[in-house]
C-alpha cells in the first residue's frame, strides 16, 4: 500500500508531556486572552471564537475553571477510583456509554492519543478527546471531533454534574476522606461531555499511572502503553518495574494491548498484567515495527508495518524519531480498534489522519527569524528526545536554551541530556508555585553545563526577549524553550501576543 507524500504547511510538534502538570494560565481565569489558534497548528483555527464561545458563555466557563481551582490539584492525586465511580453512577455511568481507547506511558501520551484521535476522525467516527494538561485553557482538555469543547457545552455539562459532585463531596467528608480532586471532576466532567455530545468513540489518557488514575473507572476495549520510564518516583513506584506495574493496571480483561517497545522490567509487568486479566498484547518490534523514516520538509515520512498491512511513505508533520514511534503506535491502535488488527486501514483516511494530527507544546514553532521552539520536554527521557530531534532535524550551528522546571523534577538529568547542543543557557521559572528558584536551578545548570554561559532570568518573558537577541546576533542560531509544560504554556503566549512567528 503506498501513499503520496502531500506535505502541509503545519508546525511540527514533537516532544514527551506529564499529565499531572496543571498549566499556569495568563488569561482571566485560565481563558486565553489570545485566539487558541495560537496555541495549535493553523489547520485549527477554521472554527470562529467569537461564534463559538460568546462572552457570556466564556464567563461562565471561567466561573467553571475557578471552581474546579477549589479543588485539590494534580501535583496530589487521590490514589482511588471509587470516588469518581460513585459520581459517574449517580450520572447513569457515561463513561460505559462510549467505546474507550485508554492511553498511559511515561513520555509520548498526548502525542500519541493526539495521532489516534485524528485518524479515528478521518475514519468518519466523531470522536472524543481527553488529554492533560492543558497549555492555555483548560477546555484543551476535552475536545470533540478534534476541537475544543465549547465554553456553552463544558458549562452546561457542569451546570448538570454539579450537584452530583456536592453530593459526593458530603458522603467523602462524612466518612473522613478527602472530597473530589480537581483532576477527578475534569475525568467526571469529560465523561459526561462526551455522552452528552454523543460521541462515537472516546481517545482518553491517563493522568497518572493507570491502576488508581480517575480515568481507569472507564472499561477500555484498546490498552495503549507509550514507552516507561522514571518520573513521579514517589507516586508511582521507585523503579521502572513498580512504575510499569501501576501503568499496566489500566489493561481490562478481553482488552487488545498496543505497546511501545519496552525495557524488560516494564514489558514483564506488562504481560503479566494482560496474562492475568486474559488481555491480548500487540508488541512494537514484534507485531509491528517502524521500518523507515526519513527527514521530510516541516516533518518526517514514514512506513510502518502494521498488523493488517504495511502503510509506505505517510507525511507525518512532527519532528522527531519518537514520533514517528509514537505514529506507528497510533496506527496499530486504530488497527486494533476499527478491526482487531486484520483490516487494513483505508488509504486516504490514514494519510489525512496523519497530516492533520497536531500536538501542541512539543517542538512547537512560537517564532521566525530567529526560530524559536517551545518542547515540553520536563524529564530526561523527554530530553534526550529532544536533543536527538534538533541534531537531526534542525541544520543549526548554536541554540539558546530558555528553561524553567519544577522543584519536583531531575533537573540536572534535563541538563545533561541537553549539554551537546547547548551554547547559552537562560535560566528562568514559569508562575507554578512549584518552579525552582531561578538562582538554585542556574547553580545546577552551571554545574551540568560547565563550558556554557547560564544567565538567570526571573522573568520568562526578560528570557524570550534576550535569547531572541541573542540569535539574531549571527546566522544559524535558534532558540530552544523547555523543561516544564506551565514554561511552554506561557511562552506560546507570549510569542502570539508580539506576534513573533511570521
Amino acid at each position: 500500500m503506498t501513499h503520496s507524500s502531500n506535505e502541509p504547511e503545519l508546525p511540527a510538534d514533537a516532544g514527551a508531556e506529564d499529565a499531572a502538570e496543571l498549566a499556569a494560565l495568563s488569561g482571566p481565569l485560565g481563558l486565553p486572552v489570545s485566539d487558541p489558534s495560537d496555541i495549535a497548528d493553523d489547520a485549527d483555527a477554521d472554527v470562529d471564537e467569537e461564534i463559538l464561545n460568546s462572552e457570556f458563555d466564556t464567563d461562565r466557563a471561567a466561573a467553571v475553571f475557578a471552581k474546579l481551582m477549589e479543588r485539590t490539584g494534580e501535583v496530589a492525586p487521590e490514589p482511588r477510583l471509587d470516588a469518581t465511580a460513585r459520581v459517574l453512577e449517580l450520572l447513569g455511568d457515561p463513561q460505559h456509554q462510549v467505546p474507550v481507547i485508554q492511553i498511559t506511558g511515561t513520555n509520548g501520551k498526548t502525542s500519541t492519543s493526539r495521532m489516534i484521535e485524528s485518524l479515528l476522525r478521518a475514519h468518519g467516527l466523531r470522536t472524543g478527546l481527553f488529554t492533560s494538561p492543558h497549555l492555555v485553557h483548560f477546555t484543551e482538555r476535552i475536545c470533540i471531533d478534534g476541537k475544543p469543547i465549547a465554553h456553552a457545552t463544558v458549562a452546561d455539562n457542569w451546570d448538570d454534574i454539579e450537584p452530583f459532585l456536592e453530593l459526593v463531596d458530603a458522603e467523602l467528608e462524612a466518612k473522613g476522606e478527602p472530597r473530589i480532586t480537581f483532576f477527578e471532576a475534569v475525568t467526571i466532567l469529560g465523561f459526561a461531555c462526551f455522552a452528552d455530545a454523543p460521541v462515537d468513540v472516546a481517545v482518553v489518557e491517563v493522568g497518572m499511572g493507570g491502576t488508581w488514575d480517575s480515568t481507569n473507572v472507564a472499561n477500555a476495549q484498546i490498552a495503549v502503553l507509550t514507552p516507561v520510564d522514571l518520573d513521579h518516583v514517589g507516586k508511582l513506584g521507585r523503579n521502572i518495574a513498580e512504575i510499569a506495574a501501576t501503568k499496566a493496571g489500566i489493561i481490562k480483561p478481553g482488552a487488545i494491548v498496543v505497546s511501545a517497545k519496552q525495557k524488560p522490567e516494564a514489558l514483564a509487568q506488562i504481560e503479566a498484567r494482560a496474562a492475568e486479566v486474559g488481555a491480548t498484547v500487540v508488541l512494537q518490534d514484534r507485531d509491528f515495527e517502524l521500518t523507515e523514516d526519513i527527514v521530510a520538509v516541516g516533518g518526517q515520512q514514514i512506513t510502518v508495518r502494521g498488523r493488517a498491512a504495511t502503510y509506505s511513505e505517510l507525511y507525518l508533520p512532527f519532528y522527531g524519531d519518537h514520533q514517528a514511534q509514537n505514529a506507528s503506535v497510533a496506527i496499530t491502535a486504530v488497527e486494533a480498534f476499527l478491526g482487531d488488527g486484520e483490516r487494513p486501514l483505508g488509504e486516504d483516511p490514514l494519510t489525512e489522519g496523519l497530516a492533520l494530527a497536531t500536538s501542541p507544546g512539543r517542538l512547537q514553532l512560537i517564532g521566525t527569524d530567529p526560530t524559536i521552539l517551545v518542547d515540553a520536554a520536563h524529564n530526561p527521557h523527554g530530553a534526550r528526545s529532544l536533543r536527538a530531534a534538533i541534531e537531526r532535524y534542525f541544520d543549526v550551528d548554536e541554540v539558546a536554551l530558555v528553561a524553567g522546571i519544577l522543584s519536583d523534577k531531575d533537573a540536572a538529568g534535563i541538563f545533561r541530556e541537553l549539554a551537546p547542543i547547548v551554547t547559552t543557557a537562560l535560566i528562568t521559572r514559569s508562575s507554578s508555585e512549584r518552579s525552582t528558584d531561578v538562582d538554585a536551578l542556574a547553580r545546577i545548570a552551571q554545574h551540568e553545563l560547565p563550558d556554557t554561559l547560564v544567565a538567570p532570568y526571573e522573568e520568562l518573558v526578560d528570557a524570550l526577549i534576550a535569547a531572541r537577541e541573542w540569535a539574531d546576533e549571527a546566522p544559524r542560531r535558534m532558540v530552544v524553550v523547555t523543561g516544564s509544560i506551565v514554561l511552554g504554556g506561557e511562552a506560546i503566549e507570549i510569542a502570539a501576543d508580539r506576534e513573533w512567528k511570521a
